[in-house]
């Protein structure tokens, strides 16, 4: 028979092992998931990553169900052009999303014949290939891939699609505290770009800085349960791999 002490003791432990995953995923560091292409090619589909929390301060977000425990954002950084970031969708403060970020407080940002000006500047893009093809939802699609490098010298791999791509937009101008997104998987991402729905985040809505992909999968070719096929579904390769 179990006793009320094994019982209570057993709760207990529980109850503080809870309380300690709190702590650390409010505080530290955060696991996500990647469930779209719109960051391809980059972030894929089925990679699992950590998110720092500390990066750019604390906010309701940082913890588990936004609790309305305090406003604005405690012990703030500022995040820096080119941060693969989580953050909170304006749209309902709720659905947790990752881009990158683009447009800081006060830049303008538009799109001009398929190219992107940050302040009136065209940012730098060279071609690495024109053959390659890239998931945009449960479809490919054929795209060119270019290294950008912004500004800040930050550079990294984006994809625009060959055919039918987003080519022009009206000027994006950044409100004070807001930032703007955009995906690497540029025309199959909805991000910054679309006001109705993600538009300027506010920098209440950060979450954290995506660091590194702890786990990778490919849930298109088989479960991870099979575990006889997991040299073809597990991306070994993409394990501990650092966001840039």
């Amino acid at each position: 028979m179990i006793s009320k002490k094994f019982i209570s003791e057993n709760l207990k432990t529980i109850f503080y092992a809870i309380i300690i995953a709190v702590f650390i995923r409010s505080l530290f560091f955060q696991p996500f998931y990647i469930p779209s292409s719109s960051m391809e090619p980059n972030l894929l589909v089925g990679d699992r990553l950590f998110v720092s929390k500390y990066s750019y301060g604390y906010s309701k977000h940082s913890f588990p169900f936004s609790p309305k425990i305090f406003n604005g954002r405690l012990l703030f950084k500022e995040p820096k052009r080119g941060d693969v970031v989580v953050f909170k969708t304006p749209s309902d403060n709720r659905t947790d999303y990752i881009k990158r970020l683009i447009g800081l407080p006060g830049d303008v940002i538009q799109f001009i014949d398929g190219n992107l000006y940050l302040n009136n500047n065209q940012v730098f893009k060279s071609i690495i290939s024109k053959n390659d093809r890239i998931y945009c939802g449960s479809t490919t699609i054929e795209t060119y891939t270019f290294s950008e490098e912004l500004s800040n010298s930050v550079k990294f791999n984006t994809v625009y699609r060959k055919n039918g791509g987003y080519q022009n937009s009206d000027k994006f101008k950044v409100p004070a505290n807001h930032y703007f997104f955009l995906g690497d998987n540029r025309d199959c991402s909805k991000d910054s770009r679309y006001l109705g729905s993600v538009g300027y985040v506010h920098k209440e809505n950060l979450v954290g800085k995506a660091r590194f992909i702890f786990f990778s999968s490919d849930y298109r070719i088989g479960s991870i349960l099979k575990f006889w096929k997991w040299n073809e579904t597990i991306r070994f390769e993409r394990f501990f791999k650092i966001i840039n």
